[in-house]
């Protein structure tokens, strides 16, 4: 799909600089595109969490890793300075829900003023020549609405977290109009995921490694919000349309920036508990799940994404359903589990999907 022959071709060799690159979501996009040929430096705090993706599968060894906040505009600006890169990805963020109702300022600062720290970096420079701002499907004013979100739909996140992000969307189109509107400035867009898992999220408060904890300490799962619906895709799929939509703005700026939205299909859109199920059946060994009914922060009931933007414009489509997200992410967690080698796991995963 994305990273076929021809489009090796595009990444090998080019400067790459991903912020957040120690997080599941970079780690992964660090390994697509180092199996690509590009040249990346990474920008990020330590990886948080322990176990993390970015130290299991040995990640740093290949890339160059530089450790500062994204709030540090002299240490993000030597950053940009040194690495001199062509294309930007922005995933520096903190990105859990609950977090942020637990210390909002913090979330808004990193998030939304680590943006404008990053597009002043990329408005002084003279190599980048595509940015992509990695949000989430949660910047939309939510409606339960039975139908997915569009691109054109208002920006208006409930929690801390979600605003924030759509605040980050808002500073993004801020500064495309006011300073790259010249055909030779460089591409902006912002892209809106869908809820992505995948092996080697080890983040608090979310669903599947909630799932993989239980399992190690032999723990019926514990699901929140059974009836929830959301759209679960697989970390691969997200990072082909990221990868796609980067590459194809640096070639053709005028046609391709915008906002753009990657999800699973409708049909793949599923509730929690179905999720959880599948995971409890791709497992096996007798796992089951229980509803907790503890009280908590306001999560809505209902999301999805209309993902038509990005395939009639990019040609982008995901390519696995709901049973192949889960057959990949309980075999990357039982990897793990056992002792195996995930960096191997990883590899495989990225050349198969990619083929």
């Amino acid at each position: 799909m994305v990273i076929s022959i021809e489009h090796r071709s595009f990444w090998k060799g080019k400067n790459v600089l991903i912020t957040g690159h120690t997080g599941f979501k970079g780690a992964w996009l660090s390994s697509v595109l180092l199996n690509a040929g590009a040249n990346i430096t990474g920008y990020s705090l330590d990886a948080c969490e322990e176990p993390n993706i970015y130290n299991v599968i040995g990640v740093s060894k290949e890339l160059n890793s530089v450790i500062g906040d994204i709030r540090d505009m002299q240490r993000l600006q030597k950053t940009f300075n040194e690495a001199k890169p062509d294309v930007v990805f922005h995933l520096a963020a903190q990105p859990i829900v609950r977090e942020s109702y637990n210390d909002p300022v913090s979330t808004f600062d990193i998030n939304v003023m680590g943006t404008v720290n990053l597009l002043e970096c990329i408005r002084k420079s003279r190599s980048v020549r595509s940015f992509v701002n990695i949000t989430t499907d949660k910047v939309y004013e939510n409606q339960e609405s039975y139908w997915g979100y569009r691109e054109s739909d208002r920006l208006c996140g409930h929690d801390p977290y979600s605003n924030s992000k759509s605040c980050s969307e808002l500073v993004t189109f801020s500064y495309r109009n006011s300073y790259f509107t010249d055909s030779e400035a460089s591409a902006i867009s912002t892209a809106r995921s869908g809820n992505v898992i995948g092996g080697g999220d080890f983040s608090n408060y979310r669903i599947i490694p909630d799932c993989v904890r239980a399992v190690q300490n032999n723990e019926d799962i514990l699901v929140r919000n059974p009836y929830s619906v959301r759209p679960y895709q697989h970390i691969l799929d997200c990072l082909s349309g990221y990868v796609l939509l980067a590459q194809k703005q640096y070639e053709n700026k005028s046609k391709y920036e915008g906002s753009y939205n990657f999800g699973p299909d409708h049909k793949d859109c599923v509730n929690t508990s179905l999720l959880v199920g599948k995971f409890c059946e791709a497992w096996g060994s007798g796992v089951k799940w229980v509803s907790n009914s503890l009280e908590g922060p306001h999560e809505t009931v209902t999301l999805k994404l209309d993902c038509s933007k990005a395939n009639a414009v990019l040609g982008w489509n995901p390519l696995f359903n709901i049973d192949q997200c889960m057959d990949k992410t309980v075999e990357w967690y039982k990897a793990f589990v056992n002792g195996d080698e995930c960096d191997s796991v990883t590899m495989k995963q990225i050349r198969e999907y990619f083929a």
